[in-house]
């Protein structure tokens, strides 16, 4: 089983599936649920949240992108504020631009990972980092009050400024890395951009880090030729490409590229959760101190963390979860199992960039390439699955908490924490049982060590303890 947050096809959606408007943003079907004025009115809902001064606006590459981002700039300037369009960015991209402009705050325009027929708005702070949970509480209670209709014309409608803040974005990343040790083994790397906004910022990096490049799905159109998602099952028709075309590294980003899966010079998928176990190891090894991850990533990272002597906090699922435990901490690097990996040093964003850079200098430690298969065979073994299970009446509210507590029930050797929903540990494994925060759905993981007894058993008490839970939920 594998968590894929992607449909199996991009036909028209039923307007049954809901607009979900939360603290951390808001995402739904475009043309059903997520219509311009939808869009336009959350937009002035922050707005007003937000202190003078511009606001940076940006999109991934997704075909609904310009609609909506022509909607709210005609929202935001008839209301008065100055916006700062940065047109298609990465979303790392954005924080920083927020950041280098001093401005009030940012919108990115893009649904993540969720496919072509879905968009949505992410929130920025002036400190370049999403929203805290308090402060986007404000902004959904401000959505909420506002009228649909268009707000009354300012006195002086505000102005639109383009600005492209790529090059920053690349300097903070090669600032990180040594850059003279990737230039002297010249890595050849294979990267599907996945016709979203990464080839913005991935393009120049590789140059500026003198990589050889061979790069598919570059034009960020949002015509996108798999399921978005970088999954190994959405990834099977790509990965042959790796080897074929001589390559020491596949690189895989989503459609706003802050998060980054790998692939091996034989194509082999080595997943998302193991993107930030070898940044982690690239950037303790350097320079010890604390880690922040969520209560959903592999032990992989906190085996790292306990073998280098360095502490690793958990936090609830979510970027702004992430990064407030990171700040509380004085963590050095933070991240999320999905691929996305925060490095405090450039930006309080998830961040392909960020984790491209790590691993290829992590790959150019000595004088010729060390192949990224040497280095993931050498993280802590674990097998973790995924799945998920659509919320019905019987499951959502009082029925996911009755859930939760029946799961509880079925596992009564764990030790249980409901920090975010229910995770249950015991030796070696772990399940967690929570609502998704971006989908109608309800996520299962399950992970387990490979010990002694080797990945068959740990396997096999991964399927065990998802088929338990399962039938505990109903």
């Amino acid at each position: 089983m594998t968590d894929s947050s992607a449909t199996a096809d991009d036909s028209p959606a039923s307007t049954s599936e809901p607009l979900i408007v939360s603290v951390s943003g808001l995402r739904g079907v475009v043309g059903t649920t997520l219509t311009p004025e939808v869009a336009a009115r959350y937009a002035a809902a922050f707005a007003a949240t937000l202190p003078p001064g511009p606001i940076v606006i940006g999109r991934d590459g997704r075909e609904s992108g310009p609609l909506l981002a022509a909607a709210i700039i005609a929202r935001l300037t008839a209301a008065g504020r100055d916006l700062i369009d940065c047109g298609v960015a990465a979303t790392p991209t954005i924080g920083i631009a927020v950041r280098e402009r001093a401005a009030a705050g940012g919108i990115q325009i893009s649904a993540s990972h969720n496919p072509a027929r879905y968009n949505g708005l992410k929130l920025f702070a002036a400190a370049g980092r999403v929203l805290t949970a308090a402060a986007g509480k404000k902004v959904l209670e401000a959505y909420e009050r506002l009228d649909a209709e268009a707000a009354g014309q300012a006195l002086k409608p505000g102005r639109v400024e383009q600005f492209d803040p790529t090059a920053a974005h690349v300097k903070l990343v090669t600032d990180i890395v040594d850059v003279a040790a990737i230039r002297r083994c010249r890595p050849r790397v294979w990267i599907d951009c996945g016709h979203g906004a990464g080839s913005r910022v991935a393009l120049p990096l590789l140059e500026a880090l003198g990589c050889e490049v061979v790069a598919v799905g570059t034009e960020p159109d949002g015509k996108f030729e798999h399921e978005p998602e970088p999954t190994a099952a959405n990834l099977a028709g790509l990965l042959p490409q790796i080897p074929a075309a001589g390559a020491d590294v596949g690189f895989f980003q989503d459609p706003d590229a802050d998060r980054l899966a790998i692939a091996d010079a034989a194509g082999r998928y080595l997943g998302e959760e193991a993107t930030l176990a070898l940044c982690v190891e690239g950037v303790i090894g350097k320079a010890p101190g604390p880690l922040v991850v969520n209560c959903s990533t592999s032990g992989m990272t906190a085996a790292i963390a306990a073998r280098l002597g360095v502490p690793c906090h958990v936090s609830a699922v979510g970027e702004a979860n992430v990064v407030d435990r990171l700040l509380a901490e004085g963590a050095v690097l933070g991240g999320e199992g999905n691929g996305g990996v925060i490095d405090p040093r450039v930006v309080l964003v998830r961040d392909s960039a960020v984790a491209m850079a790590i691993v290829l200098e992590r790959m150019c430690g000595g004088e010729a390439v060390t192949p990224v298969a040497d280095l993931a065979s050498a993280l802590p073994r674990f097998v973790m699955k995924k799945t998920k299970a659509t919320l019905t009446p019987a499951t959502s509210g009082p029925g996911l908490a009755a859930g939760l507590e029946r799961i509880a029930a079925a596992f009564p050797e764990a030790r249980a924490s409901r920090l975010d929903g229910l995770r249950l540990d015991w030796d070696s494994g772990w399940l967690l049982v929570r609502a998704s925060n971006t989908e109608p759905i309800v996520r299962l993981v399950a992970e387990q060590q490979v010990v002694d007894a080797g990945e068959e058993q740990a396997t096999a008490a991964v399927d065990a303890a998802l088929a338990r839970a399962a039938a505990a939920l109903g």
